[in-house]
């Protein structure tokens, strides 16, 4: 049994309930989530963007989890039980997805409150003496057990992780303001100017939307919340300044990295500019992101899939070749360069193509003598033979999304690529494809 240390003595993480957030649609990710939810976009290769939350729990020593799902779950779900039955159910672990059940009325989700609202039945069953609500959208590296101890230490009633930003940026977070012992004065959601971070002038306190409540106050404080016709139901705009107001000891918690970077990482990767961008940022050399560190596991459900091949070495054409690229199991790149690119699993690189600055979701086939250039391809997608994406951009927006940055996003339901060599051969070697016949 884990346990943690405060001047109040011990304290089991048994004791602690977390609730995770998963149920984003993610509208501006559109097209990558418009057959799933946000948390259950690939990011990284092998890994969803909810195994990055899902890992700093387990991590921190946190083993009784709540997943509440709503948009476009599936996907999710299958991904969570599949990948996730790393819990002891004989010691009372669990991690456990929570649909929308109407428990209460006839409405979905109003609001991050309203789904703790909705499921305070479930939060009753596991008694806890705290809750810890996350988001599973977001990527970072966090011990929610050290936050958990400035909690218990401060007596606070709530606590929130709270990350430096420039004041520039304020328009885009919640905005704390704190005084000198870290107690919070004031929040504002995405203030147009903001008060600026205790001894940085020009940065400014942003709420991470990680939470720490005392449980007998979270459920007082959702339950007066979902009384008000007035509310959005949301932690940042109503909860929070509510307690504020009424002057509950709430506090900043600064987030402390885990993953020992110069500058701290904690991603809302909310567009598809920006997950492209942090995706890329994962092929450099020494890249923000530290997925290779041994002391902070990253896990993730891993298909049954052979190590990465590249071939063709030794019979008159170029070898396969990946550089400053991510490669996941189950790939093979055939007669074809890779450069700068996340391929994930079981993805398929025919000959002779040229594949820069490219993030291929699991099962995309690329047909012979194909050009990709600053592309997202969706799962299953298949590129045709001789198929020239990124290098036309009005062209390319006849068919495909194409974002503000000039991020092509193919996915399958797109106007049918045609590639040079027409119609008939194209069908032919879709097929051949498909069935597995065709050489690579």
């Amino acid at each position: 049994m884990l346990r943690i240390y405060s001047p109040s003595g011990p304290m089991d993480l048994d004791d602690i309930l977390v609730i995770l957030l998963a149920g984003g649609a993610g509208e501006r990710l559109y097209p990558l989530t418009k057959e799933r939810a946000k948390p259950a976009v690939y990011f990284g290769g092998p890994y969803r963007i909810i195994d990055f939350t899902l890992s700093n729990c387990i991590n921190s020593g946190l083993r009784h989890i709540v997943i509440a799902t709503q948009y476009k779950s599936l996907s999710l779900n299958r991904h969570i039980r599949m990948g996730w039955n790393v819990v002891s159910e004989e010691l009372g672990e669990f991690i456990e997805i929570l649909p929308p059940q109407k428990r209460v009325g006839e409405h979905w989700y109003l609001g991050t409150a309203d789904a703790v609202y909705q499921n305070l039945y479930s939060i009753a069953r596991e008694a806890p003496s705290h809750v810890i609500v996350l988001s599973g959208d977001h990527v970072y590296k966090m011990d929610y057990s050290k936050m958990l101890r400035f909690h218990l230490e401060r007596n606070a009633e709530a606590t929130l992780a709270t990350i430096e930003v420039p004041g520039t940026e304020s328009p885009r977070f919640g905005i704390v303001s704190v005084d000198a012992t870290e107690r919070v004065t004031g929040f504002k959601e995405k203030p147009p100017t903001a008060a600026s971070s205790p001894g940085a002038p020009e940065m400014a306190l942003a709420s991470m939307g990680i939470y720490i409540f005392r449980a007998d106050v979270l459920v007082l404080a959702v339950e007066e919340d979902a009384a008000r016709s007035d509310s959005q139901h949301d932690f940042g705009r109503n909860i929070i300044p509510s307690m504020i107001q009424a002057g509950a000891p709430v506090y900043s918690y600064r987030f402390y990295d885990e993953n020992k970077k110069a500058a701290k990482y904690w991603r809302d990767i909310g567009t598809l500019d920006a997950y492209f961008e942090a995706s890329m940022d994962l092929c450099q050399i020494n890249p923000e992101f530290n997925l290779y560190d041994p002391e902070w596991p990253l896990r993730t459900y891993q298909p049954q899939a052979p190590p990465a091949k590249f071939v063709f070495a030794e019979q008159g054409r170029r070898c396969g070749q990946a550089l400053d690229s991510v490669i996941s199991q189950g790939c093979i790149v055939s007669g074809s360069r890779v450069s700068g690119s996340i391929l994930c699993p079981n993805v398929r690189v025919h000959s002779f193509c040229e594949i820069d600055q490219a993030i291929l979701m699991p099962g995309v086939r690329v047909g012979r003598h194909a050009r990709l250039r600053r592309v997202i391809v969706d799962r299953d997608v298949l590129i045709p033979r001789g198929a020239l994406i990124g290098f036309d951009l009005e062209q390319d927006r006849q068919r495909h999304t194409v974002t503000e940055g000039g991020v092509v996003v193919v996915t399958a339901d797109d106007e049918p690529l045609i590639g040079p060599i027409g119609d008939e051969a194209l069908r032919a070697e879709a097929e051949a494809d498909r069935s597995g016949s065709a050489q690579t």
